[in-house]
């Protein structure tokens, strides 16, 4: 199988990210009939939020299947989009409570909010009709997206067989992290540390399905918390 090279995957990737980002933009620019200051005064309303995750995701995934068929590469192999093992699910998900345990600590005990202002104004602003669309955008649709970008594509090109793997693991999971702007320096870190552990999972099980259901996962656990927050601790 032929596979891009360190510069052509993160050239792809950009131009993947950057087109769904351009298509994010032109319908959310189209659902507010073009009013930017709106759109400034409230950046996550579940409107805005939910919209761009449906417009980036599609458009991203698209043009990497391009990338791949350009390589005259399989994609379900190119994207390891292969069913992983029992043994590798049980470990995923003992390692993510592990990890969101740890983080959720660390927060509590330095005195941060667990819930940060962008998952409290997207959650209580899509109350009003936009809850089911934003919730199967948060845990369905961005998952799946952004798995197929960092641990499938840009995986595939940045871990190469007979090359230490860990580089690249630790690549995609910075560049995971850096298109988080909706969240504080403390909540890019915890991102990082989830693509590091996603990084390592797809390393250990050959599996990017496996990875999709872990940020899944981590994703529906983010949102239970707001809603707790928001229904149960706010009063």
């Amino acid at each position: 199988m032929k596979i891009w090279g360190y510069w052509a995957t993160l050239g792809w990737s950009v131009l993947a990210y950057f087109l769904g980002q351009v298509a994010a933009t032109a319908i959310v620019l189209w659902w507010q009939q073009g009013n930017l200051p709106l759109l400034a005064r409230t950046p996550y309303d579940a409107a805005t939020v939910t919209l761009s995750v449906l417009a980036l995701n599609p458009v991203t995934v698209a043009v990497l299947f391009i990338a791949v068929r350009l390589a005259g590469a399989n994609p379900t192999e190119y994207f390891a989009l292969a069913w992983p093992r029992p043994r590798d699910v049980a470990t995923g998900v003992l390692g993510l409570v592990g990890v969101i345990a740890m983080s959720d600590a660390a927060l509590y005990l330095s005195g941060r909010d667990l819930v940060t202002e962008f998952q409290l104004q997207s959650y209580t602003t899509a109350v009003g009709g936009w809850l089911p669309a934003m919730l199967f955008a948060a845990v369905v649709v961005a998952p799946a997206g952004e798995e197929m970008l960092f641990r499938g594509f840009m995986f595939r090109g940045f871990v190469q067989p007979g090359r230490p793997a860990w580089p690249g693991v630790i690549a995609t999971a910075v560049l995971f992290a850096v298109p988080h702007v909706q969240y504080d320096w403390v909540g890019v870190a915890q991102i990082l540390v989830i693509g590091l552990f996603l990084g390592w999972m797809r390393l250990r099980s050959g599996s990017t399905p496996l990875t999709f259901l872990l940020h899944a996962l981590f994703n529906l656990e983010g949102t239970m918390e707001t809603m707790v927050q928001v229904h149960y601790l706010a009063k």
